[in-house]
């Protein structure tokens, strides 16, 4: 079965991708024949798009879709949004900004649920994210929620992650820049257009100055007014200066390892049931000398 399914996926069907998804995300039957089945011999480049909530990570996504489909490129993206506390499923579903793009045949667009993950992704981001690769997809966009530092998951996945910020997040760049520092392969400050843009890169590349002694080339800054769809050409060849760069071994060995010991993690977790846990827990608090440590060291 999950042969025919990819066979349907290789050949472009997205009734068929769409399933696959669908059947990794809710871990149904066969869904780890499926990931087996998965080929390697296409690799589409993903790109990751992060930041802090209204910065207008959408808005930019959607023009970085009308510049891959200029150059006829066939274009995946994952659209990672809260979950809903009730069903875990996405809130905002398929986002209204790329409503243009939806019957657009090079053009696939999925939202996923964080289902409660701390780190701004989908539990099964990796293994959906391999799955598009081996459908022959370009370029993969990856749109996380934005919740700050956290979001530095997306370093492990994508070859390329944007930052998207703008002017009035000074304060927020402070907090969340430890982490976002590091992750960032370009910044993109959105909304240029408004007042203290200028200080604000000016500050920007000053707070980024630190990191330069650590890195082998310097953060490029691309300006963008996303809702007027400037400054996205530059976005995009500050993106593919960087892929063209290339990836050295030493990353691509790092890259894999995060993504095994993230799934090793999902696979020995399943071992532990939640409901079996509280029974002993409450079971084990009525013993004077119950300690949640020992208790850890010896859970079966």
């Amino acid at each position: 079965m999950h042969e025919q399914l990819f066979d349907s996926i290789k050949s472009g069907d997205a009734k068929s991708l769409a399933r696959a998804i669908s059947l990794i995300e809710n871990e149904q039957t066969g869904y780890e024949d499926l990931l087996r089945a998965l080929s390697h011999d296409s690799f589409g480049r993903i790109i990751g798009v992060t930041g802090p909530p209204g910065a207008g990570k959408s808005t930019i996504v959607d023009g970085m879709i009308e510049e891959l489909i200029k150059k006829e490129k066939r274009v995946a993206v994952l659209c990672v949004d809260p979950s809903s506390p009730f069903n875990l499923g996405a809130i905002l579903g398929d986002r209204i900004r790329m409503s243009d793009w939806f019957t657009h045949s090079n053009v696939f667009i999925r939202s996923l649920a964080t289902r409660g993950s701390v780190g701004g992704l989908c539990p099964k981001i990796i293994e959906i994210t391999d799955l598009m690769q081996s459908a022959g997809f370009d370029k993969i966009i990856i749109e996380t929620v934005g919740v700050g530092q956290s979001e530095i998951e997306i370093a492990g996945l994508a070859d390329v992650t944007a930052v998207v910020v703008v002017p009035e997040s000074g304060d927020e760049v402070q907090t969340m820049k430890a982490g976002l520092m590091e992750v960032a392969d370009v910044f993109v400050i959105n909304k240029s257009d408004r007042p203290d843009a200028e200080l604000f890169e000016k500050n920007l590349r000053l707070m980024l100055a630190p990191a330069f002694h650590n890195r082998a080339k310097e953060v490029p800054i691309v300006k963008t007014v996303a809702t007027e769809k400037k400054g996205i050409h530059e976005l995009m060849t500050a993106i593919e200066n960087n892929f063209r760069e290339g990836r050295s071994k030493e990353k691509h060995v790092e890259l894999l390892t995060e993504k095994a010991w993230q799934l090793l993690i999902q696979k020995k977790m399943k071992a532990v049931n939640k409901a079996q846990l509280r029974g002993q827990i409450q079971a084990g608090v009525g013993n004077a000398d119950f300690n949640l440590y020992s208790f850890i060291q010896n859970y079966q």
